[in-house]
């Protein structure tokens, strides 16, 4: 496969792992020791990954994306422009006697997160301490995620709420009344893509996955 393609003015740090294919733009940081980047993935221009950060395969980050230590992304996601994860709930600059740096490594006040795969952030999203992004799931622009995201559900809203379920195409196959997710079971089908789902309490299951 084709060896990843770096701009002349990107950092990469040593001890960072980059797949084939990749492409790496203008301006990004990447930290290292122990970040990798899977094979296939774009990294827009002035976006900043930490160190310690995986990233799967054919993973898209647009411009401007800030990732923190303490992330993962699995294969197929999207990162839109300006998207921003946190990875502390209660940060402090400072030891509370204001006379130390509190270090800027993981310690245990970090929090992962997890994005699964095929998930779509939106552009300027903030994704909260401690989460997972589910499969597939979408977050809309602008959005601030406090919870967890479930497969296939798209979120909107500052704090995130669910609205709908998606498709892996990305079509709603059922969309939320003001009360939320609906009570009960039904089957839905994708009306772009035929894909078919069941649907019980909020919660999707694929019934014939590609």
């Amino acid at each position: 496969m084709n060896a990843p393609r770096i701009h002349a003015t990107a950092l990469i740090e040593q001890g960072v792992e980059i797949g084939a294919g990749s492409a790496i733009w203008d301006n990004v940081h990447v930290r290292g020791p122990g970040s990798v980047i899977g094979r296939e993935c774009i990294v827009g221009e002035k976006s900043y990954i930490a160190y310690g950060v995986k990233i799967g395969d054919r993973v898209k980050i647009n411009a401007q994306v800030y990732i923190c230590a303490g992330i993962t992304v699995e294969d197929g996601v999207m990162l839109s422009a300006g998207v921003t994860f946190t990875n502390d709930r209660f940060p402090r600059a400072t030891t509370s006697d204001l006379k130390r740096l509190r270090p800027s490594e993981p310690d245990e006040h970090t929090l992962e997160t997890l994005v699964r795969a095929g998930a779509t952030v939106g552009a300027r999203a903030v994704i909260g301490p401690g989460l997972t992004v589910g499969r597939f799931a979408m977050v809309g622009m602008g959005a601030v995620v406090t919870r967890t995201v479930p497969d296939f559900h798209l979120v909107v809203g500052s704090p995130a709420r669910s609205v709908a379920c998606l498709c892996r195409c990305g079509e709603p196959v059922l969309r939320f009344g003001a009360g939320g997710a609906p009570v009960g079971r039904r089957e839905v089908a994708c009306a772009s893509c035929g894909l078919r789902y069941l649907i019980e309490d909020g919660k999707v299951t694929e019934l014939a996955p590609p």
